[in-house]
């Protein structure tokens, strides 16, 4: 394997993460902003507060998009990493 083809399939398994964990970040993120607005308009500061509503905003979108996940991993392997392994490249 070439140091080209390393980096090049490092390179599209790292997008392909970042890809992934868009939906997920991106509700957490918002999710903390709107918990962390309620807690400053209440003066209410609980730790469990922000914990509990991003755990389950997570858990929710992680299932909306499993299948999205799901494909986009088996597109990498079927087009890349396995053919890589079985001495295709």
């Amino acid at each position: 394997m070439s140091e080209a083809l390393f980096y090049d399939t490092l390179r599209q398994a790292l997008w392909v993460a970042f890809v992934m964990s868009i939906p997920i970040l991106t509700v957490a993120l918002a999710t903390g902003l709107m918990v962390g607005l309620f807690q400053a308009l209440t003066s209410i500061q609980e730790m469990t507060l922000t914990f509990v509503p991003k755990l389950a905003a997570i858990i929710g979108i992680f299932w909306v998009t499993m299948a999205f996940m799901s494909e986009t991993l088996v597109d990498l392997f079927q087009t890349t990493l396995i053919p890589l392994i079985a001495g295709g490249r």
